[in-house]
């Protein structure tokens, strides 16, 4: 099945940090924009991050400015959410999207806590 996987979500306290993977096959990760979103309970899917084919440019939302970094490696076809300096309000499920000109891929997404 063609679907982008998620692993490296938990439960972590304020303060802390996790890094979130997303391992993709049955398409052209090289050729694909990375996404990663997020959904918090009663709230809409929010845009955390992006970062281009290449990984020659990246975007983050205000939220999350200065404490998260999106990275891929095409030779692994991998992208990852490194996140410092976590707040409780960061906890959601995450998740991984690849966009190309093919179309639109979601992952099942993961769980991300921060509690005390």
């Amino acid at each position: 099945q063609v679907q982008p996987v998620e692993s490296g979500g938990g439960l972590v306290q304020p303060g802390g940090s996790l890094r979130l993977s997303c391992a993709a096959s049955g398409f052209t990760f090289s050729s694909s924009t990375m996404r990663w979103y997020r959904q918090a309970p009663g709230k809409e899917r929010e845009l955390v991050a992006t970062i281009t084919s290449s990984g020659g440019r990246t975007n983050y939302a205000d939220s999350v400015k200065g404490r998260f970094t999106i990275s891929r490696d095409n030779a692994k076809s991998t992208v990852y959410l490194q996140m410092n300096s976590l707040k409780p309000e960061d906890t959601a499920v995450y998740y991984c999207n690849a966009l190309g000109a093919w179309g639109s891929i979601w992952g099942q997404g993961t769980q991300v806590t921060v509690s005390s």
